[in-house]
């Protein structure tokens, strides 16, 4: 009876081809998407897409800035879910350690070059997106949670809608002008978004337990990362 109520009505090869397929359906409409907000903020295609490949393979490496003497122990493996994402804590020994803090290439170091180069590009643009940084790191700030063996931990959705919302209020409300608006909603989610969950809290860091702490790495590289291209495309 039981063979009959469960069984796989298709073979494990095209569930295999099928998975397949789903996940390289999945990525060409990232591609696309994130390829479609670098456009909309001045690259060519051919400059986005290498943009974008540069960043999610910069995601990986982290280059090291300092280490930090840990004032609580490193805990143990296990997993941590925050804001509906689980975090994978790395195996350690529970003794006192440092904690080597690092800023990401790919989540840090090109969207922050990102943000200057437009900012130099267009000038006037300088004091809106100040503002939008402003306003993105004070809401960011407030909902990051420091997670003790992995580091600050921030929603991925919320940076890109207050970087939306600035952006367009400062335009449609306070006179910003029109062609600069995906521009402040970029800016203003990486940099706010950097800023609010990273730089203005590194002063926790030591007290996390981390091995490792990555300034736009772990669970920010999706806000941070992400949320410029969010914005962007809500806008």
């Amino acid at each position: 009876m039981e063979n009959r109520l469960f069984y796989n009505p298709v073979g494990m090869l095209f569930m295999l081809l099928f998975a397949f397929l789903l996940f390289a359906v999945v990525g060409v409409l990232f591609l696309d998407l994130a390829r479609t907000a670098f456009t909309k903020i001045g690259f060519s295609w051919g400059q986005a897409l290498f943009v974008l490949l540069a960043s999610l393979l910069g995601s990986s490496i982290n280059l090291p800035l300092t280490n930090m003497k840990c004032s609580e122990p490193v805990v143990t493996e296990r997993y941590i879910r925050v804001f509906g994402i689980s975090y994978r804590v790395p195996v350690m020994e529970n003794v006192n350690c440092d904690t080597l803090l690092a800023i990401n290439l790919g989540g840090a170091v090109i969207p922050t070059v990102i943000s200057v180069a437009l900012l130099l590009r267009f000038p006037a643009s300088l004091s809106y997106a100040l503002i939008a940084i402003a306003f993105v790191a004070l809401i960011t700030n407030r909902v990051a949670k420091p997670i003790k063996g992995l580091g600050i931990v921030t929603p991925a959705l919320l940076p890109p809608l207050c970087a939306a919302l600035a952006a367009i209020l400062l335009v449609y409300v306070f006179g910003a002008p029109h062609e600069v608006i995906f521009l402040i909603a970029y800016v203003g989610g990486t940099l706010g978004t950097l800023i609010g969950a990273d730089i203005l809290n590194l002063g926790k860091i030591r007290d996390l337990g981390a091995p490792v702490a990555s300034i736009g790495g772990a669970g920010t590289f999706d806000g941070v990362f992400l949320s410029g291209l969010i914005a962007v495309l809500l806008v």
